[in-house]
């Protein structure tokens, strides 16, 4: 485990069971079919295609017992990780289908987390997700799902899904919910789509935080926007190669974005479809653009000033970074 001490603030929970979680939750998985339909391949077609896998990981996400088993498989990993402050983000709708309500499904989340806090002491925070391809409806639901957890380890709305394939129109009176009830907000942009994308969420949505957001490099009026806002940007270069947003991660734009004083943190999106930890994805930093711990502590550093956090637990996070052995609690 590495002495660097890290911050993840995007962490899809059901696109990151391992093979342990997977085989108490469905024994009759074997590790070749977790290997051949959990996890994608070093590239796929799109981002579409990433996504067709994600199904294998919330299908077995629908009882309060399987969501605590992910949370907690979850939690074991940003341990090994050296992980230190973590937001996990999920769509609850998308665990109903044995009966759960969405707020069944979000508290049992929300306990699920809560021990694992006092167990692990690593502090987190939950994003509910509403979908691209979810109705009007769909995402006020999930908006209002937010607002009702207030004062629970829910902390923020965000869009996730298909951002080729479907509009931002039928979302923004969700997050004009969220904006006019004080609700933070981060919002999936510019990775399938090109720096459009990330202009009309800002416009529409009001996020601090944007969801990869690497295509703001083509720009350069972006770019000195994001500076200037210092709106975040949640990188996950391993996951930009993945879904073909941009060709190899030699040539991935995170090292010009952070040259350019933009306000990043570096994520695995997704430990299971992309198969990897915050750990290597450091090291393919430290190897493709010379890295240094200085570089990716002040990463972290910006991830937890865009955190979804109250002040003093941000406080205590950032000196708790300093500290490279055990976990702050």
């Amino acid at each position: 485990m590495s002495s660097l001490r890290k911050v993840e603030l995007h962490l899809h929970l059901d696109c990151s069971l391992s093979y342990a979680a997977v085989s108490r939750l469905a024994p009759e998985i074997t590790r070749a079919e977790y290997d051949a339909e959990f996890i994608a391949p070093p590239q796929c077609a799109s981002l579409a295609d990433f996504l067709t896998r994600a199904p294998r990981g919330f299908q077995l996400m629908q009882t309060e017992d399987a969501l605590r088993t992910v949370t907690e498989d979850v939690f074991e990993q940003l341990a090994a990780d050296n992980v230190l402050y973590a937001e996990l983000r999920f769509a609850p709708l998308l665990h109903t289908y044995q009966g759960l309500t969405p707020a069944a499904v979000v508290a049992a989340v929300d306990r699920a987390t809560e021990q694992c806090i006092r167990v692990t002491g690593i502090e987190a925070r939950l994003i509910l997700c509403t979908l691209r391809h979810f109705n009007t409806e769909q995402s006020l639901q999930t908006a209002h799902l937010v607002k009702q957890f207030a004062g629970t380890r829910v902390a923020a709305l965000d869009i996730a899904g298909d951002e080729a394939g479907f509009p931002i129109t039928p979302h923004i009176p969700a997050f004009g919910y969220a904006i006019e009830h004080g609700l933070h907000r981060t919002a999936h942009a510019g990775e399938a789509r090109g720096p459009e994308s990330v202009w009309e969420t800002i416009q529409h949505f009001q996020p601090t935080r944007i969801g990869h957001g690497v295509r703001s490099i083509e720009d350069p009026a972006l770019i000195h926007h994001l500076r200037d806002t210092r709106i975040h940007l949640e990188v996950c270069p391993s996951s930009n190669v993945q879904t073909r947003t941009t060709p190899s991660y030699a040539e991935h734009c995170v090292d010009e974005l952070y040259r350019a004083g933009i306000s990043l943190g570096i994520n695995t999106d997704a430990r299971t479809i992309t198969n990897v930890t915050l750990e290597q994805e450091y090291a393919r930093l430290r190897t493709h653009f010379a890295w240094t711990d200085d570089q990716l502590a002040a990463c972290n550093r910006e991830a937890l000033r865009a955190a979804f956090l109250d002040d003093a637990t941000r406080t205590r996070l950032l000196e708790g970074l300093a500290q490279p052995n055990a976990v702050s609690s």
